[in-house]
């Protein structure tokens, strides 16, 4: 393992106190993580607290933030957050990529609180984050967006399950996604050669395999588990949208990001990434200040106004 030295204090400090390896502390943890972030306000990213209704008639919470730029369209995003499909909230835009949207763009950012894999394994994630979709689409002029074309992003699990989405909708005959950035996303239940022994801080091997059995079940790395799950068992990538991301080489995902970037490639969409040697997992959010988190930022958002410009503008 090599990290880099400007954020390698932050990750061993983070790897010392971290319970994320262990199934049962993520079993507890999620549930938890989602009511203690839920209390939140996320003023500093001009956001209001709504509930989206599934079609039983239950409900989820989600922050729609407003970006702070009010020339041009506005563009509609849909954002999932991370935490490995069991722990996280909406409220951690306030450290993710929205928070670089509001400060940067004219956006409407609506990230749900789609039901976790410690209270309820797949599909349940994936059935949230279309109803979520479909929710932003039909309401898309109320919310003041002028663009037809969505964008859908998150990151770490968050990023698995926007591939997820984009693969589901395009099944589904759902032609409103623009853009999809799958930040450095969990896709892959099975073992690659950077999950296999992967010892970094933050997401490492026992973490990602806790994780995946919270999510799958029995089912994990069967031959028969649905890309919609885990979205590097694709086979067709064909009228995908266009993607952007970016990804450290320590991480586990690493493998397993470059193989879908280039499946994308292969099949003739546009998707640009980009690697940080010696980058963790969520290095970005965990120490925003360091320099390789400074250009993955910024490349990220470069990348956002090239291709919105090209596909959601346009």
């Amino acid at each position: 393992m090599s990290v880099n030295r400007e954020i390698a204090f932050e990750g061993l400090l983070l790897k010392a106190i971290s319970p994320l390896p262990y199934e049962k502390a993520q079993r507890f943890i999620g549930p938890l993580s989602t009511k203690a972030m839920g209390l939140l306000p996320l003023k500093s990213l001009n956001c209001k607290k709504i509930k989206i209704e599934r079609g039983d008639g239950s409900a989820f919470r989600a922050c729609v933030m407003r970006g702070k730029k009010t020339e041009g369209k506005t563009i509609g995003v849909l954002w999932l957050h991370g935490g490995g499909y069991s722990l996280g909230a909406p409220e951690m835009a306030i450290m993710s990529f929205p928070r670089q949207l509001i400060n940067n763009c004219n956006c409407v950012v609506v990230s749900p609180d789609y039901t976790l894999s410690s209270v309820k394994p797949y599909p349940a994630a994936l059935n949230d984050a279309f109803t979520a979709l479909l929710w932003l689409k039909e309401n898309r002029k109320a919310l003041g967006i002028t663009c037809e074309k969505l964008v859908v992003g998150g990151e770490s699990a968050g990023g698995g399950l926007t591939a997820a989405l984009c693969i589901f909708a395009r099944d589904k005959g759902e032609d409103c996604i623009g853009l999809q950035i799958p930040l450095y996303p969990m896709l892959d239940d099975r073992v690659t050669e950077s999950s296999k022994h992967n010892t970094a801080p933050v997401w490492n091997t026992k973490a990602n395999k806790s994780a995946w059995r919270i999510y799958l079940g029995d089912s994990v790395m069967n031959n028969g588990v649905s890309p919609y799950a885990a979205p590097a068992r694709e086979t067709d990538f064909g009228g995908l949208p266009p993607a952007i991301s970016f990804i450290g080489t320590e991480e586990p995902f690493y493998d397993e990001t470059l193989a879908f970037f280039e499946k994308l490639r292969n099949a003739g969409v546009d998707a640009a990434l980009k690697e940080y040697k010696g980058g963790y997992h969520a290095f970005d959010m965990l120490a925003p200040y360091a320099s390789i988190s400074k250009d993955a930022n910024r490349y990220l958002l470069a990348q956002y106004l090239k291709f919105t410009e090209k596909y959601i503008l346009d």
